[in-house]
């Protein structure tokens, strides 16, 4: 199974591609994108695991991550979707799809982020028989906390990931 294809007023969210490694490189590479993410940027051999692992998810699970790209131009600029890691965390998720996003630094601000992630909730609440979704995140990165709260996220607690405190939000279908 490969991503179904869904628009916004000015996105398409699409299937990963191979053709794709050297924009998912470019932004994971930069500092601002992973700062409350893991901290330090990705190695090339990092993202390509990343595009194989997104890829992967529809095979394996019937559904993963998409590449945002720009309706008109069709530019690169991040990418949404829900995910099962397997994170070795406590409290875990097993068992609840994770959302997540990222979207490049020169993107930021324009309310791109909000509109993906509404989009992949809307596909997930037709499409999926789940009754609720989590994500994670650093507990100062405000502007994602901000994103799924627009989304119906709601603070769950907090839980220990890496050795870090995470925020965890979770979304009741």
């Amino acid at each position: 199974m490969s991503a179904p294809i869904l628009e916004t007023e000015r996105l398409i969210l699409r299937p990963h591609r191979v053709e794709d490694f050297d924009d998912v490189a470019a932004m994971w590479a930069d500092p601002k994108v992973v700062e409350f993410i893991t901290g330090k940027p990705s190695t090339a051999s990092d993202s390509w695991s990343r595009l194989l692992r997104y890829i992967g998810h529809w095979q394996a699970l019937g559904f993963g991550y998409w590449a945002v790209t720009d309706k008109e131009t069709g530019e690169f600029l991040g990418e949404v979707g829900f995910a099962d890691f397997k994170r070795d965390m406590t409290p875990s998720l097993d068992g609840v799809p994770e959302a997540g996003w990222v979207i490049a630094t020169a993107a930021h601000g324009r309310g791109l982020a909000t509109e993906a992630v509404a989009r992949i909730h809307q596909w997930a609440d037709a499409e999926r028989d789940w009754p609720k979704t989590a994500c994670i995140f650093d507990p100062d990165h405000t502007a994602s906390h901000n994103v799924a709260r627009k989304i119906g996220y709601e603070v769950s607690g907090e839980a220990d990931f890496n050795g870090l405190p995470t925020l965890v939000m979770h979304r009741v279908k």
